[in-house]
């Protein structure tokens, strides 16, 4: 049975890179992304750039239950069996201070970039058990850490930023006992993302139980 991957997350350098390298590893898997809803706002242009032919598409509303849910069995019934889970976090930076931001926008961040990710590991965790094996990887950029005045006004990413390191660390701190694997990664937002992506598939293949409820820190040195 071929290796069944699922990779979702916000459209980005890091995302494209995990699925680039997704397809050096598998004959086929699947790939789900978060709409980048502010460039319509802004006017700006989302990041996109060309998906391997290995990769199928599914549909996903980050702010649904019912899209979560839906966004697993359609995985499962394409693949045959989801056998890792990739969730790759790196939210559009919009530099707004909190009196500029509109409520709509509020709702966006929310729903799209911290609610969604509880929705999905949710169904995630629920499948797993049922499965009783596969790994699930929380991956980011620590683009956080970067301290320059427009990275200080970038008050949506920043807080969104917090909100998914805090809960990644929740699900690793109670993964021991699970049947699955459960790994967080990072890396810095100024390094080579086909590496990182090397990397961490390298990591995933090489995983096992007492690698769960580990957070793996990516260097140039690597």
């Amino acid at each position: 049975m071929t290796r069944g991957i699922l990779i979702a997350g916000d459209q980005s350098p890091l995302f494209y890179a995990v699925a680039g390298e997704a397809a050096q590893r598998t004959e086929g898997y699947t790939i789900a992304t978060i709409s980048d809803r502010f460039s319509l706002s802004y006017g700006k242009h989302s990041y996109k750039m060309d998906i391997p032919d290995k990769a199928i598409t599914l549909s996903w509303n980050p702010g649904s239950p019912i899209s979560a849910r839906t966004l697993v069995f359609s995985a499962e019934n394409r693949m045959g069996k989801i056998h890792d889970a990739i969730l790759v976090f790196s939210p559009p930076a919009i530099n707004k201070t909190i009196d500029t931001l509109m409520p709509e926008e509020i709702e966006v961040l929310v729903n799209d970039h911290i609610k969604g990710w509880f929705l999905l590991v949710r169904e995630l965790t629920l499948y797993f058990r049922r499965t009783g094996s596969g790994s699930l990887s929380l991956v980011t950029n620590d683009f956080a850490k970067s301290r320059s005045k427009k990275s200080d006004l970038n008050l949506m990413g920043q807080t969104a930023a917090a909100s998914f390191r805090t809960f990644a660390q929740g699900i690793l701190a109670v993964s021991h006992n699970e049947p699955y694997h459960v790994m967080g990664f990072s890396g810095p937002e100024t390094c080579d993302m086909d590496k990182f992506a090397a990397w961490l598939f390298d990591k995933i293949d090489k995983s096992s139980k007492r690698n769960s409820g580990k957070w793996y820190k990516f260097s140039r040195w690597f």
